[in-house]
């Protein structure tokens, strides 16, 4: 690798590994510096959410992964998730069904510890208003279209501060009328912000909007 990965900002996979029974899924060695896109192509059960687990921590214990994660020139490899400051983008929004939209957005907002509740619900509305949902912050999750819920998830996991975001197909449940809109808001949204960002998909749309680097498993 060119650069070594305690002098290097954003997210660096350092000769990872990942294995099924005697099957090699995952052989990748690579730096995603700020605001930069990777995209990892691949058919179902090639590795590609796999991948993703290991980084942000969940990863089955069926598999076997070796190899070093660094962000920002931090190892984050033996953290446990909640410390690794890696946030996920799912196929399904998955906001909380018994909370209200800015409610949910409040959950993201309650790791800063040094601002006080109206505070953050002024984050929250602005976060509303900059995806097109200013008014939306009492409204049931369930009223909402899927590409609304989308543009909510997303602005729930920016205003949790991660430090890499990770994309595991948030795009493909989505009708093509709206996919390529919240495409470019995702991506738009983490080059803003200077997030290295992990695209898993199958779909070469996917890949062609992120506008990076792409690796075929």
């Amino acid at each position: 690798m060119a650069d070594h990965p305690l002098s290097s900002s954003g997210l660096t996979l350092d000769q990872v590994e990942i294995d099924l029974g005697t099957r090699r899924l995952v052989t990748l060695d690579r730096r995603i510096g700020p605001g930069e896109v990777l995209t990892v192509m691949g058919d179902s059960g090639s590795g590609k959410s796999s991948l993703l687990d290991f980084i942000a921590g969940f990863l089955d214990p069926a598999f076997r992964a070796r190899g070093r994660i660094w962000l920002d020139g931090t190892e984050i490899t033996s953290l446990p998730p909640q410390e690794r400051k890696v946030g996920l983008m799912f196929q399904a929004p998955l906001l909380f069904p018994h909370m209200s939209v800015g409610e949910n957005l409040l959950f993201g907002l309650d790791r800063i510890k040094d601002q006080g509740r109206e505070q953050r619900r002024v984050l929250a509305e602005d976060a509303l208003s900059d995806v097109g949902l200013a008014g939306f912050f009492g409204r049931d999750p369930a009223t909402l279209s899927g590409g609304q819920q989308t543009r909510i998830a997303l602005m729930r996991l920016l205003l949790a501060e991660p430090g890499a975001l990770l994309l595991d197909e948030p795009f493909s449940s989505l009708d093509q009328s709206r996919r390529s809109d919240l495409r470019n808001l995702v991506f738009s949204k983490a080059r803003e912000k200077g997030l290295p960002v992990l695209l898993v998909t199958h779909d070469p749309d996917d890949a062609d909007a992120a506008g990076g680097d792409v690796i075929r498993l």
